[in-house]
C-alpha cells in the first residue's frame, strides 16, 4: 500500500531510500529551495527532490509533499 509522503522525516537516509523508492529522487522540484549544507556551510540551490552540495557531496532528499519547506530538507550523508 502505498502511503504518499508519510514516513521518516528526521531520518534522511530513510527520507532518501523513500524518495528513491517512490520515483521522484531525479525528478524536479516545483520551486527550487535555497539551502545551507550543515556538513560544510555552503549555500546551494536544491532542483530535484534528492540533491547533493556540490563542495562536500552530503546528500539531501525532501518528500514530494513536503517541498515547499526548506525545514524539510533532510540530510542523508555524504556520497548516500
Amino acid at each position: 500500500m502505498h502511503d504518499g509522503c508519510a514516513g521518516p522525516s528526521a531520518d534522511g537516509k530513510a527520507m532518501a531510500d523513500k524518495v528513491r523508492m517512490m520515483g521522484f529522487a531525479a525528478m524536479p522540484m516545483p520551486a527550487p529551495l535555497q539551502i545551507t549544507c550543515s556538513n560544510c556551510g555552503s549555500d546551494f540551490e536544491m532542483i530535484r527532490f534528492e540533491a547533493s552540495c556540490p563542495d562536500c557531496r552530503m546528500t539531501y532528499a525532501v518528500t514530494p509533499c513536503s517541498a515547499d519547506d526548506p525545514a524539510k530538507v533532510k540530510p542523508a550523508g555524504i556520497d548516500y
